[in-house]
């Protein structure tokens, strides 16, 4: 038997670092969606945990998100058996787009399949925030409202119809790099999360758009100032708002039509190799 768990990239349409509590971690709201760029997780049953990918850049080892997923839900649910995980990867590696929490939560929704758990996506989700903030609205990949630790998943209705067009710079991101850099002390980019959820509850993508920000931005920016360049190229092409992903480096704009989404990717393509359209998934 074999499962095959699609694991959407995400990206964030608002994004605030809002403190960060005494045992380091940091207190976040945020409003995530996922778009139609996949990885494919490929599971079958075994006596023991291995993961393997056809990607170069990731560890095979228990360093890598999606092995310890399959070991935390291994504890958790007080299960013996194991699994081989394959994980064929079409997500960007370091790329502010949740590639590595997103191959996590597909484990989890198929071993709990595989495994005859049968637990609801909540309480998957408890078992994922070991892993990584972001795998627990990668549970549920779709659009929703992200609070405290990333344990809080507040699923939304599906966001105004729009297109999506992303580009990652030729660097890699440390996500934990750019966390030990944020200074609370300093101005940050803001966003008006309230008036983003506002805006996907009126199907009003200006609404939307309007309050959408990074809080982030400015600490990769300040380190890798081409994510400027590119949100530049992004508003000149006619995006109707652009910004940066999770940590980076990705940015993305967003288009009302295809037609115009589609000239934005074709023009970036001249600038930046790794470009995709994409449209949000729900």
């Amino acid at each position: 038997m074999e499962l095959i768990q699609k694991a959407p990239a995400k990206i964030n349409l608002s994004l605030d670092a809002l403190f960060q509590h005494r045992d380091g971690a940091h207190e976040w709201e945020m409003v995530m969606t996922s778009v139609d760029l996949a990885d494919y997780v490929r599971i079958k049953p075994s006596r023991t945990i291995t993961v393997a990918t056809d990607s170069g850049f990731l560890p095979e080892d228990p360093r890598n998100l999606a092995y310890q997923a399959a070991y935390e839900l291994q504890q958790a649910a007080g299960v013996t058996q194991g699994a081989t995980i394959h994980l064929e990867k079409h997500i960007p590696v370091a790329a502010g787009l949740g590639g590595g929490s997103s191959d996590a939560a597909a484990v989890l929704r198929g071993l709990n399949e595989l495994w005859g758990l049968n637990w609801p996506l909540e309480r998957l989700a408890k078992v994922g925030l070991a892993v990584d903030s972001d795998v627990p609205y990668c549970v549920y990949s779709q659009t929703a409202l992200v609070q405290g630790r990333g344990e809080i998943v507040t699923p939304l209705r599906r966001r105004p119809d729009c297109w999506v067009v992303l580009a990652k710079p030729s660097i890699s991101v440390s996500t934990s790099s750019i966390l030990r850099a944020i200074d609370y002390h300093q101005d940050m980019p803001r966003p008006d999360t309230a008036k983003v959820v506002q805006g996907i509850k009126a199907g009003d993508f200006d609404l939307m758009a309007a309050g959408m920000a990074n809080s982030l931005e400015s600490v990769t920016a300040a380190r890798h100032p081409e994510i400027l360049a590119l949100q530049q190229r992004f508003v000149r092409y006619g995006a109707a708002v652009a910004q940066m992903s999770g940590s980076g480096p990705t940015v993305f704009g967003l288009c009302r039509k295809r037609s115009r989404a589609h000239r934005i990717y074709n023009s970036m393509k001249g600038f930046c190799r790794e470009v995709y359209l994409v449209r949000p998934l729900q």
